[in-house]
């Protein structure tokens, strides 16, 4: 069977055979989805509630977007634990900017875009340039986007009520409803949009061939010609950027900044991409079994809570889900490795 490689153009070769393995992952996450639904259904007549399944889509959003970030990262091999407190630095710098520095409503949500976007330019410089592992290098932002949400908040939550453009206009852009007849919150269609915008760069730029390449094999796309270092910066600052937009999208739905917010969502955002077919070996993974994963995560989580299953026992759970998919991975490229 053919290996992955990277051509002259940094596209993988073996490109057919792992958009096949990735299909056959992200059918199995899906199957198990259509298994949860029926079984929490069954379960409990609560579950298909119209206001359930509406706190499953938001629930799923905030992690949905992280993991749509997180997914090029895994797709090189790499790994970033820093999703989750960059998206509360922010937020934290959204709420400064709109309600401390009192300066316009696009500009606040334009700092904490740049913000995440920094902080995952940062983790890429750390790892591509000064050849830091990428556990250690997002371990240690993890720790340095935590301290400057709490030192930028000044240990307090930003509640912007004190704001109320902000209030008014967060309100109706997260959970109004844009589509007219359409019951969904608004915050769910950002989810929507931006997996649309994460697919199309996945599958159709140079940076999602890169992505695929830099995964595939990363030596044999550096000796093509290719700027390794800079593509690799790059990846680390989209995943940032989706982090911001996570904090934007969090302070929207919370309407208000909470600094002490974040840690673990890291976590459910990459056993998201992992369920969903991303190897953590590289060289794998889609936007829509992303997706599939981060809801997944969503109404497991949710169907324990509604069977009253106490909180440490979700957790339980869910862990046990990410080793067995990422033992299925581990399988699976050794079959394709025999193959």
């Amino acid at each position: 069977m053919d290996q992955p490689t990277a051509r002259d153009d940094g596209q993988p070769t073996g490109w057919r055979s792992l958009v096949r393995s990735s299909a056959v992952q992200t059918l199995l996450a899906f199957g198990a989805l259509i298994v949860m639904l029926v079984g929490f259904s069954i379960a409990s007549p609560n579950f298909l509630q119209f206001d359930n399944l509406v706190g499953i889509l938001l629930a799923t959003t905030v992690n949905g977007v992280l993991a749509l970030g997180v997914t090029f990262v895994i797709i090189t091999g790499g790994i970033d634990l820093s999703i989750g407190t960059v998206m509360t630095l922010s937020a934290v710098m959204t709420g400064v900017v709109i309600t401390r520095w009192q300066l316009p409503i696009p500009l606040g949500i334009a700092g904490g875009l740049v913000t995440g976007a920094a902080a995952g330019f940062g983790n890429g410089v750390l790892i591509a340039k000064l050849k830091v592992p990428p556990f250690i290098a997002t371990l240690g932002m993890l720790n340095v986007a935590k301290g400057l949400a709490l030192v930028t908040s000044g240990l307090r939550p930003i509640y912007f009520t004190d704001t109320p453009s902000f209030n008014e206009m967060a309100m109706d852009s997260a959970l109004g409803k844009l589509v007219p007849g359409l019951e969904v919150p608004n915050l769910v269609l950002f989810l929507f949009g931006a997996a649309i915008l994460a697919s199309f760069a996945l599958k159709r730029t140079i940076l999602g061939r890169y992505t695929f390449a830099l995964g595939s094999n990363e030596e044999a796309t550096r000796l093509s010609g290719v700027n390794v270092d800079a593509w690799k910066i790059a990846i680390y600052a989209v995943s940032g950027l989706f982090a911001g937009l996570a904090g934007v999208l969090i302070a929207a739905r919370l309407d208000s900044a909470q600094p002490s917010l974040g840690v673990g969502y890291e976590l459910d955002a990459i056993a998201a991409a992992v369920i969903g077919g991303s190897s953590l070996s590289g060289g794998e993974g889609t936007i829509l079994g992303t997706v599939i994963g981060a809801f997944v995560i969503s109404i497991l989580a949710n169907g324990l809570r509604i069977l009253s299953v106490p909180q440490e026992w979700q957790t339980v759970v869910t862990g046990t889900i990410v080793v067995v998919a990422v033992y299925l991975d581990i399988v699976r490229r050794r079959r394709q490795e025999q193959a």
